[in-house]
Order: structure tokens, then C-alpha cells, then sequence
């Protein structure tokens, strides 16, 4: 009973100082460890979900304190691992992401440091071969090519998601044209692309246009989310209105067949087709301003590199590139194209700092200083992934259209 009551008054004092904010990770690991002393199973095992339950209803799990966090999973497992943005969803080995298990239980938890801004993607791997969902962390967000599938989403505390993103009712909003069908004479098949056009389009007159590669993850709401953004940005006039096409890489009659890597790799043909027929059907069909400094490209990491490649192999078509974690490291060549450019050219560049692209993007940030390009350059405590694109393409689209002072 002593020994009982020395631990429960422990357990209390704990927890008492976790509702307190002294919300240290060595408090709740302690108070994990400490219920698995208790010798009844059915007691030990009853006191450890009660103590974990109370913690996540409380304070939320992964529990995260200042800039370190504390990972838990629940189930019984031979071993289980974290995978994810923080480790190059294992291509970094200097993360150590194994878990380490409470004896006597089927816990298993796993402590790391991130910036207290940090937001990244992850997954619990579970004996090597299961990647799972982290079923005590609500928060998720999806990623891959085409929508593919959620991950759970660690959120530090001074992450903030931009409120742009969320849907508003009190907004009119922008018309889509969706699914247009071209037969490319030029790349030998057929192709889909979607159309924004903003509030009494009809009555603006011509507009600057924005080409979308990967068009279809920046419109879909839970990638880019970009139909959203730009209601939002155009109803408190934080930009001109624009129109937008999204050019979709998947095959019209086949939508899993996704071309983007071959489109978007620096590829010739893709870029005679927008000059030969994409560019100059849409400015037949809708009122766009004809001028490169009117039109720009805006792509994500492939779709990154492509956007610098556009707009630097022909600036007369493209007078603005947006380039959101590019994969220059893909095409390396890349940076000769970009080191004299016949003309400036309006550049805003976003890259994650964890595992993403802001090596390569700081190589070319130094050659558009140098060729006097006109440049904006961002870096978040992110990494490759939607999360961190959709929260930045208000500031692209801002730093391309907003109103003039």
C-alpha cells in the first residue's frame, strides 16, 4: 500500500504539474514509466491508458514542449519507428527515429527536437512493414502525386497555418472551367486544363494569367487548396484579379498515369507546346493580356524547376516564374541557363529548410543577385511537402500582383 501510495501521489503530482504548463516531457515519460511499475497487469494497464488518455485530452499527443516532442505509440509491435519529413522518410540516417519500448507494456515512444516553428509530415512505422496513420494525432495532411494519401501533421508551437486557406461564405467567388480537353499536335496525345476566372471577369477587361503545372494537386482542397486562396486574395484586394490555368499531367482517359516527371524535367517538346498551342488557344478563348509581363509560370518542386526553366529559356513568354521547392538537383543545368538571362525576370522562390530544397535554391538565389533579377526569396521551418507549399502561394501571388502603393 506504501509503495501504492508514494507512486499514485507521484502520478498526481505529475500530472498536476502538466495542468500547471510545466509540461515537460520527462514529467509525462516519467508518469508513463512509473504506471508500469505496478505489478497487477490489468491495473498497470488500466492506470497506463488512463494517464496517456488524460495527457492527450489535455495537452494533445506527440506532446510537444517548447522545441522538443515526444512521440507515442500504442500496440503491441517488435519494433516501431518514426518516418518522415524529419528523417528524408529514411533517406537521412542521422535522424535516430527508432522507438524505444516501456517494459512491461506495449508503449513505445520516440523524443526529438525540432524549430518551434517546424511543421512536418510523418508516419509511424510499425516492425518495419506497416506505415501507419499516428492514431492519437487528429491533425493530417495529404501529399503525393494526384491526392495520394494522408499523413499525420506534427505542428510545433509557433506554427501557424495561414488563414487565407479557409473557405469564406461572406466572398463572391471565382468561376472554374474545368476538364478542357486539347489534342497536342506537339507532344502526340491529349491533355486536360482547368480555368479560373475571377469575379465579373467579363467586365475587367484583359487579365494577367499564372500557368499552373501540377495543376491539379494546387486546386484539389486538401493539396494547394488555390481555388480558395485566390477567392480570398482578390476579395480584400490583396491582388489584382487574375486568371489561372491549372494544366493537369494526368492522362485525360487514364487519370493514374501521371506524365509530370517527363513533362516537367526540363523537357523541349513541353515547353514548344505551351508557345505552339496551350498558350495561344487559352488567349483565344479567354481575355489574358498577351505579354510576358503579364504571364507567369508557377510550379512545385519538378514544377519548380520547370517554372525557372520556362521563364529563362524564354522570357517572351513567361516575364514571372514561382518557384516553390525546386528540383534543380534533378537538372543541374539548370543554373548555366539561368546565369544570363537576356532580360530580368521576377522571381519568387520558396524552399523548406528540413530535408527539402534550400541548398539548391540558395545556389540560385546567388545567380539571380547576380544578374540583377528582380527576387523574392523564402524559407520555412518545412520540408516537401503541400503543407509547406499551400501556406506560401498567397506570398507568391502577392509579390507578382498585388496592387500597386
Amino acid at each position: 500500500m506504501k509503495i501504492f501510495f508514494t507512486l499514485a501521489a507521484f502520478v498526481l503530482f505529475s500530472f498536476s504539474s502538466i495542468k500547471a504548463q510545466k509540461k515537460t516531457i520527462s514529467l509525462v515519460l516519467t508518469g508513463l514509466k512509473t504506471k508500469a511499475m505496478i505489478f497487477d497487469p490489468v491495473k498497470r494497464q488500466e492506470a497506463i491508458t488512463s494517464f496517456c488518455d488524460s495527457v492527450k485530452r489535455v495537452h494533445g499527443l506527440p506532446f510537444v514542449s517548447d522545441d522538443s516532442v515526444l512521440f507515442i505509440y500504442r500496440g503491441n509491435a517488435k519494433k516501431v519507428d518514426w518516418m518522415g519529413d524529419f528523417n528524408g522518410w529514411g533517406y537521412n540516417s542521422n535522424f535516430k527515429n527508432n522507438g524505444t519500448q516501456i517494459s512491461n507494456t506495449n508503449i513505445w515512444y520516440l523524443i526529438a527536437s525540432f524549430p518551434t516553428d517546424a511543421r512536418l509530415d510523418y508516419k509511424v512505422r510499425v516492425n518495419e512493414n506497416d506505415w501507419l496513420l499516428d492514431v492519437e494525432n487528429p491533425c493530417q495532411q495529404w501529399s503525393g502525386i494526384g491526392g495520394g494519401s494522408p499523413n499525420s501533421e506534427l505542428r510545433m508551437p509557433r506554427w501557424q497555418g495561414d488563414p487565407v486557406l479557409n473557405a469564406r461564405s461572406d466572398i463572391r467567388h471565382g468561376e472554374l472551367k474545368t476538364d478542357i480537353l486539347m489534342n497536342s499536335a506537339v507532344l502526340g496525345y491529349q491533355l486536360n486544363y482547368n480555368v479560373y476566372l475571377p469575379v465579373n471577369y467579363k467586365l475587367l477587361g484583359k487579365l494577367p494569367a499564372v500557368y499552373v503545372t501540377d495543376g491539379y494537386e494546387y486546386m484539389h482542397p486538401k493539396l494547394g487548396n488555390m481555388i480558395t486562396i485566390l477567392d480570398n486574395l482578390i476579395a480584400d484586394k490583396k491582388i489584382k484579379p487574375i486568371i489561372v490555368i491549372f494544366i493537369d499531367h494526368r492522362e485525360p482517359i487514364n487519370r493514374a498515369n501521371n506524365k509530370r516527371m517527363n513533362e516537367l524535367s526540363m523537357n523541349e517538346k513541353y515547353l514548344t507546346f505551351f508557345e505552339k498551342e496551350l498558350i495561344p488557344q487559352v488567349e483565344s478563348n479567354f481575355p489574358v493580356i498577351p505579354e510576358n509581363n503579364s504571364r507567369a509560370i508557377l510550379g512545385e518542386s519538378m514544377g519548380g524547376l520547370t517554372a525557372a526553366y520556362f521563364a529563362f529559356a524564354e522570357p517572351r513568354l513567361f516575364g514571372m516564374a514561382g518557384i516553390q521547392s525546386p528540383a534543380f538537383l534533378f537538372r543541374p543545368q539548370i543554373y548555366k541557363l539561368c546565369d544570363n538571362p537576356s532580360q530580368p525576370i521576377k522571381i519568387s522562390m520558396t524552399s523548406g529548410l528540413i530535408n527539402d530544397a534550400s541548398d539548391a535554391s540558395r545556389k540560385m538565389k546567388v545567380i539571380l543577385e547576380k544578374n540583377a533579377c528582380i527576387y523574392h526569396y523564402r524559407e520555412v521551418n518545412d520540408s516537401h511537402s503541400w503543407g509547406n507549399w499551400r501556406n506560401l502561394i498567397d506570398d507568391i501571388l502577392i509579390d507578382f500582383f498585388a496592387y500597386p502603393n
